[in-house]
């Protein structure tokens, strides 16, 4: 076969990654700490930090500014959305930075959509936020 690769699975490559072949609440237990482990590496990262304390002050407000559960969630939503596109954006950041530190045309490249899709989820919130603060007292 031309251009494939067989990978064989055997005792010794089982421990280069260990949660490939759990199973069960087991695997759930470890797929829980590692995102526990990947939002307490998040919490280092500024832009996250504000983002995370924001959420803990307006998420709250949304249960106040929504009119229905629908309203409710698509704030509370929206505010999280911001979260888990700054997680990936840094998840994008360090990837790259783990290649190596040299400027690259395709490394800025991938850098510049991580932090346009940061933009646009903050562009989207706060126009979700600006329609229903718009909805409830105008």
């Amino acid at each position: 076969m031309t251009g494939t690769f067989l990978v064989k699975y055997n005792s010794s490559t089982a421990a280069v990654n260990p949660q490939k072949y759990r199973k069960g609440l087991n695997r759930v237990w470890h797929a829980a700490g590692y995102s526990l482990a990947g939002l307490r590496a998040g919490w280092h990262e500024t832009a996250f930090r504000q983002e995370a304390i924001a959420a803990f002050v307006v998420v709250p407000q949304a249960f106040w500014l929504g009119q229905s559960w629908v309203e409710t969630t698509l704030l509370a939503a929206s505010v999280i959305l911001v979260m888990i596109v700054e997680l990936l954006n840094t998840a994008v950041e360090t990837a790259i930075d783990r290649i190596g530190p040299e400027w690259h045309d395709l490394s800025k490249r991938a850098k510049d959509m991580g932090s346009a899709a940061v933009l646009l989820s903050l562009l989207m919130c706060a126009s979700i936020w600006a329609a229903a603060l718009y909805h409830r007292f105008f």
